[in-house]
């Protein structure tokens, strides 16, 4: 059995978008397969203690979910907003759903999941619209019907219950999170240090 990576995140993640595509290279590169871990970021910063995102200082928000995300996104060489998407404060528990819904279906939902970030923070796509949900499955090249409705169900929604209740207990910090063989690598900025770690 293929050794993996696994990836906790959130499908409306910035931090997560800006790493996804070199996330993809390492893998690759290291021969593991991504171990998809959708949770709720929002329950596990309160979980945490910290502030909620919108309870934060105009400087830390200027800094964290504007400055730091252009340029990083430079960095990456990737497109990104010049402003947080309009409706990020929107629910995250369909998108996230969507992306386990793929899981319990059995299918690869590496470039779901890409797509969903990069739609989100790059063409202002709202993840708790069915329409823009969608259209990412449509891009992915998969059919979104069966995930939007398979979504609901009670199994999927177990999984995110699990996969953040998980988040928390494994004591993340916020998404996204990697863990090779146990050990955790927390934020895209630690790709670099990952791949150190499994020499590519």
């Amino acid at each position: 059995m293929m050794s993996t990576i696994e990836y906790y995140y959130a499908g409306y993640s910035a931090y997560a978008y800006l790493g996804h595509a070199e996330l993809m290279r390492i893998a690759k590169a290291a021969g593991r397969e991504i171990d998809h871990r959708p949770f709720d970021l929002r329950k596990l910063v309160e979980a945490t203690g910290a502030p909620a995102f919108g309870n934060r200082s105009q400087a830390h928000t200027d800094y964290f979910f504007g400055r730091e995300i252009i340029r990083w996104a430079e960095y990456r060489n990737i497109p990104v907003l010049s402003h947080t998407p309009t409706y990020h404060h929107h629910d995250i528990t369909l998108s996230n759903c969507m992306l386990i819904a793929g899981l319990v279906q059995g299918l690869n939902i590496d470039r779901l999941s890409h797509e969903m970030l990069r739609a989100h923070w790059v063409e202002d796509f709202d993840l708790d619209k069915a329409d823009d949900l969608t259209t990412i499955g449509e891009r992915a090249g998969i059919d979104p019907a069966p995930l939007l409705e398979t979504a609901a169900s009670e199994e999927v929604r177990k999984i995110y219950a699990r996969n953040t209740e998980e988040a928390i207990t494994r004591h993340l910090f916020g998404s996204p999170t990697y863990f090779i063989d146990d050990d955790m690598f927390y934020g895209q900025d630690h790709l670099e240090m990952m791949a150190h770690t499994l020499g590519v």
